[in-house]
């Protein structure tokens, strides 16, 4: 038994992703450090859920609703909450109340619960309600541009709009990274040398730190049900 799930990547310069995951009798699964926040529907029981999910900076273990069947957005670094800090979800997250099957209530709006393939409706409609923003200082600095402003205001302004420094977000990204290539069956000292480790020891660790696998359980499927999908390459 395992989280069966689905990715997609998305056309919205908003949105990182699109999943669904369907629960097959998994009690646990290990929670992955991931540098988003995103906004996550579910139902369980015949109940509609609404939440919000923020970054995190570790792994863990996490408890899933036997069942469920979820939605999911990740959200594009850079973009924020107007009524909700970044910094305040990291390793964490919010469950929104009054939600039912057909609406959520977000930022005193009342807004159609989307299926997978409603995601970007959804969120322009959050982007064009000032609901969902995005800071453009952050925005250029992702595109490897340099801003006219100093490093202490660039970290400043990353910082408060991600939660996250832009080191932090490099690391967790890269040990996601080498966590799915080692998934596709890419030898050890191949990831070391394409993502720019060390050595295998210091990949290794970032694994551990941030993936909570060592590179054998991701390259043989083991270690149980993990909240990344390795299963497949990400679909446009």
């Amino acid at each position: 038994m395992k989280l069966r799930f689905e990715t997609r990547r998305s056309d919205s310069p908003w949105i990182d992703t699109v999943w669904t995951c369907v629960n097959e009798q998994v009690q646990t699964m290990t929670s992955v450090a991931g540098v988003r926040w995103g906004l996550v529907f579910w139902e369980q029981d015949g109940r509609a859920y609404t939440a919000i999910t923020g970054p995190g900076t570790r792994t863990g273990t996490a408890p899933v609703p036997e069942g469920a069947a979820f939605t999911g957005i990740e959200f594009a670094v850079g973009t924020s909450l107007r009524a909700v800090p970044t910094s305040t979800l990291v390793n964490g997250g919010i469950e929104l109340p009054d939600t039912t099957r057909r609406t959520f209530r977000l930022d005193g709006g009342r807004w159609e619960t989307p299926g997978p393939d409603d995601a970007e409706n959804l969120v322009g409609r959050l982007v064009r309600a000032g609901v969902v923003v995005r800071d453009p200082l952050v925005a250029e600095v992702l595109r490897g541009h340099r801003p006219a402003v100093s490093g202490r205001t660039v970290e400043r302004r990353f910082r408060a709009v991600t939660g996250l420094t832009r080191g932090g977000v490099r690391q967790i990204e890269r040990a996601r990274r080498a966590a799915e290539l080692l998934a596709l069956g890419e030898p050890v000292a191949d990831v070391v040398t394409k993502l720019g480790y060390f050595d295998e020891s210091h990949l290794a660790r970032a694994l551990r730190s941030y993936v909570g696998r060592t590179a054998g359980q991701l390259r043989k499927g083991a270690g149980g049900a993990i909240a990344l999908d390795l299963d497949q390459r990400l679909t446009s």
